[in-house]
């Protein structure tokens, strides 16, 4: 087994490594993908119209739900699949900006993949709206050789085109619902609708000719909705669609609890995280209660949460009365890189940070965004910090054991200090000042989500999960662009969750 990122600075994808071979799985031509391009945000807008305006996505998401139910599926959204006790399956999110950091990631995920039954995409399928027209080239294309299902759900980012999309590819070509009546002048409503991002039409034949990627018949998932529940072997996953906002309606969050009764073991897959970046997100059911709320009841014997949304791997082991769920982060599959510096030192719920699991690590992450920045702000001979220093000034703050030994002659000086606070690194709770944490809020909120960059180490990752009727085995593999990691995936993190 190949060096990881805890192992050897090379097992992180420093150094003069060989780049991968992924560029020639990608398409001639790639239009690079910026969050700084006034264009794209405009674009993206729905999120923030729907928290001025109101959020229409439950609505909206009934009406799918009607017309799939209409057209036979299942009324319980549940798949039933025909598993053994002993099966394998995938999960990778946040996948489609269809460039390098998505394509570095296909030929490991093809190679750890070869035996599994099927594949799970946590939200975000295709950036930056959803657009059926980008399923070629960031859908159909990077997993043509994946030869199992692929099922999936979505993020925000598919629901900035209503959906329609993610509709057409993942459930069996549903008609886009017809729109309600006309709002009243200058409301809300009226004003959502006359901001709102309207959908493109699609082209018929670029999508027919994509879809053609994956026609065999051992590729072919159809899926009831937006959220669905698949029947494998011995456990129950279930996929729930948060929408714009990261909540849930009162229609979905009904089903949620009917299907998550009884003693079979469950993992929940989610659009946004339950725990992320040290803190508890329940994430909330219109009408009351929460996600998590049904997570934790002991009566649903739910055993692991996995959520995309943010773009690096987290996990979280949280007590819950005697009983532990894993509580994971998985949204590194092939869109830019979310920091991990800015993750102060861990104490939510019981998890302390010897608990805690990432990737990248901090030290990488901080190394990763000094090199980024110093050569956006021409300023790399200050900003740009070696992994070694930026693992060393990473453990000094929040007073950690670094999960790879920096060696005995790096030094923690008062630029690496400097360059650390200025890129929002974390700290510790108890000597987090005033200052300190607006710059981390400020820099996590604003200047990562501009951060995709198209040179290795990309620092992706996706997930394998092993079922058996006692347990299951998670393993997290690193993506990092060069030819090592894709010859042999590294393990950054691996637990054995047990299922009785």
């Amino acid at each position: 087994m190949s060096d990881s990122s805890r192992d050897t600075a090379e097992g992180a994808g420093w150094g003069a490594a060989e780049p991968g071979h992924y560029k020639q799985l990608m398409p001639d031509h790639v239009e690079k993908l910026s969050w700084l391009n006034p264009k794209t945000l405009w674009a993206a807008r729905n999120g923030v119209v729907a928290s001025w305006f109101g959020d229409p996505t439950g609505r909206t998401r009934s009406s799918w739900a009607a017309q799939r139910a209409a057209a036979g599926a299942p009324a319980d959204k549940v798949i039933r699949r025909d598993d053994p006790d002993r099966f394998s399956f995938m999960v990778i999110g946040d996948t489609g900006e269809g460039d390098d950091s998505q394509y570095a990631v296909v030929p490991g995920f093809l190679k750890v993949s070869q035996d599994t039954d099927f594949a799970v995409i946590a939200s975000d399928v295709i950036y930056p709206v959803g657009t059926a027209d980008d399923y070629g080239t960031k859908f159909f294309r990077p997993y043509q050789d994946y030869r199992a299902p692929i099922y999936a759900i979505p993020g925000n980012h598919d629901w900035y085109e209503d959906l329609g999309g993610f509709m057409r590819v993942f459930c069996d070509d549903t008609p886009t619902p017809a729109p309600g009546p006309a709002p009243r002048p200058l409301g809300r409503a009226w004003w959502r609708t006359v901001l709102w991002h309207k959908p493109r039409a699609t082209d018929e034949q670029r999508l027919a000719e994509a879809r053609k990627l994956r026609s065999a018949p051992s590729q072919r998932a159809v899926q009831p909705g937006p959220y669905w529940a698949i029947d494998a072997g011995p456990v129950r996953i279930i996929g729930i669609d948060t929408g714009l906002l990261g909540t849930i309606d009162a229609e979905q969050g009904a089903w949620l609890r009917e299907v998550s009764r009884g003693p079979r073991p469950k993992i929940l897959v989610t659009g946004s995280p339950l725990y992320v970046d040290g803190e508890h997100h329940p994430c909330a059911i219109e009408g009351g209660g929460t996600v998590d709320d049904i997570v934790r009841d002991p009566a649903h014997h739910f055993v692991a949460a996995i959520g995309g949304d943010i773009h690096n791997y987290q996990r979280y082991p949280v007590d819950v009365g005697g009983r532990t769920i894993q509580y994971v982060v998985s949204g590194g599959g092939g869109a830019f890189m979310h920091a991990t510096h800015t993750v102060p030192r861990v104490s939510v719920a019981g998890v302390t940070e010897d608990d805690f699991r990432c990737y990248p690590l901090r030290g990488d992450s901080l190394a990763f965004y000094s090199r980024l920045y110093g050569r956006r702000l021409r300023l790399r001979r200050f900003f740009t910090l070696t992994e070694a220093e930026a693992t060393a000034v990473i453990a000094e703050r929040l007073g950690i054991k670094p999960g790879r030994v920096p060696g005995p002659e790096t030094r923690v000086t008062r630029r690496t200090r400097l360059v650390a606070s200025l890129l929002g690194a974390g700290g510790r709770p108890d000597r987090t000042s005033r200052f300190r944490l607006p710059v981390r809020k400020i820099y996590t909120q604003l200047f990562s989500p501009g951060s995709a960059t198209y040179s290795p180490p990309f620092f992706k990752c996706f997930l394998r999960l092993d079922v058996t009727p006692e347990s299951v085995r998670l393993r997290c593999f690193a993506a990092t662009g060069n030819r090592a990691q894709e010859i042999d995936p590294p393990v950054e993190d691996e637990v054995t969750i047990p299922l009785n």
